[in-house]
């Protein structure tokens, strides 16, 4: 079970809601930023915090401009993580099981749509919803950011292309285990695979930092660049 340190510095919320809209895919009420008419989509999988996380739409868009349809949906179903209560009673209705499940259906509405390519990018919870996908058929490509949830059984079954994006100060998954997930990757030559502990960084840092610190906004950035080239390198159209 992941301890409190994947509930520290909660999002400040604020009236900015993204350049984008929310509408309705696959059952869930979905943040989406980007041309519609784009065959190439990158799912978004939150944090314990939500779809409505202003860092998290605001790199949603950053994403969007690159070209791609972002889609960020409400899998917490308005009940995101507050402080007030225990994350051990909250997970109990919340559990990465139901995201996997409620991503396929996602996955399935952006196929439906004509969508010819999905990747797919996890913050902490999500990161083990977008591990499952990425053991599965469903994605061409992975991000796994700061994660939770995540054991070193599930790289054993990975198939898609993945990045793992880490953090130094991490009791969640510290850099000993991120290195056990690259040596299991690294036995697997037929799965491209990234890594990458950032020095320094806390626990959820690509999406929970302050907008008024430069060198958290910087090495977030870095992150986001990061995860950027990875999905344009394996998120490609296919034609059929």
């Amino acid at each position: 079970m992941s301890g409190p340190e994947c509930c520290e510095n909660p999002p400040a919320l604020s009236s900015w809601s993204g350049h984008g809209s929310v509408l309705e895919l696959g059952g869930f009420n979905t943040y989406v930023s980007g041309p519609p008419t784009s065959k190439r989509a990158i799912l978004f999988v939150s944090d314990v915090y939500g779809y409505e996380a202003p860092n998290l739409r605001k790199l949603a868009d950053k994403v969007a401009a690159a070209g791609y349809y972002v889609v960020v949906p409400d899998f917490l179903c308005g009940d995101p993580y507050t402080t007030d209560k225990p994350l051990s009673i909250w997970i109990q209705s919340h559990g990465t099981e139901k995201g996997f499940e409620d991503a396929k259906q996602v996955v399935a509405a952006l196929k439906d749509r004509g969508i010819s390519a999905i990747g797919a990018a996890g913050f902490c919870w999500g990161a083990k919803v977008v591990t499952e996908l990425a053991k599965s058929d469903n994605i061409q490509a992975a991000v796994l950011l700061h994660p939770s949830f995540v054991k070193v059984d599930d790289m054993k079954e990975v198939k898609a292309p993945i990045a793992i994006l880490a953090a130094e100060i991490d009791k969640i998954s510290p850099p000993e285990i991120i290195k056990q997930f690259e040596e299991i990757l690294s036995s697997k030559p037929e799965v491209d695979k990234f890594v990458k502990i950032f020095p320094s960084a806390k626990h959820g840092w690509t999406v929970r930092y302050n907008v008024e610190d430069k060198a958290a906004v910087q090495q977030a950035e870095e992150a986001h660049q990061d995860m950027l080239d990875w999905l344009t390198k394996h998120v490609k159209e296919w034609f059929k």
